[in-house]
């Protein structure tokens, strides 16, 4: 049986599916194809439903200046207490940050999940948001920022 990493391990694991060179000079669907690789690495996780899912989202914020569309892509664990019960969860975030254009901000906001045990298709999920209109307005920019870290939620 091979061992599965545990979610401690996913942020060097996403680190390493970007590579030192998207993480230097990202590009929108370069780091999408790397988040995908990632997503397809199954972890230690409970036995529950939805314990590892993926979410791609964008908008225009204001988190700490001034406003900017970001595109985040996230992977969330369930993590459960040792009697097996949910104690929180982790997320893994990718999060790119553009400066804001009337094109970025005219997408609005978006936001969809994957779980990895709901009987859906990867791969499909994938295709559909690259399918949408937004996409061809992202998926060849270069980000202002990216920032990959993890948290507790």
């Amino acid at each position: 049986m091979t061992r599965r990493p545990t979610t401690d391990e996913a942020v060097g694991l996403l680190e390493g599916e970007l590579g030192s060179r998207a993480l230097a000079e990202p590009v929108t669907e370069d780091v999408w194809l790397a988040f995908l690789r990632f997503g397809r690495q199954l972890f230690h996780v409970p036995d529950t439903p939805d314990a590892d899912g993926l979410l791609f989202q964008y908008g225009t914020y204001t988190f700490d200046g001034p406003a900017t569309f970001t595109l985040n892509l996230t992977r969330q664990f369930e993590v459960s207490d040792s009697d097996g019960d949910h104690d929180h969860y982790v997320q893994v975030h990718c999060e790119l940050r553009y400066g804001l254009t009337p094109a970025l901000a005219a997408l609005g906001s978006f936001t969809s999940w994957f779980f990895q045990d709901a009987g859906g298709d990867l791969e499909k999920w994938a295709r559909g948001l690259t399918e949408r209109a937004a996409w061809s307005v992202i998926r060849g920019l270069k980000p202002a920022e990216i920032w990959v870290y993890q948290e507790q939620v």
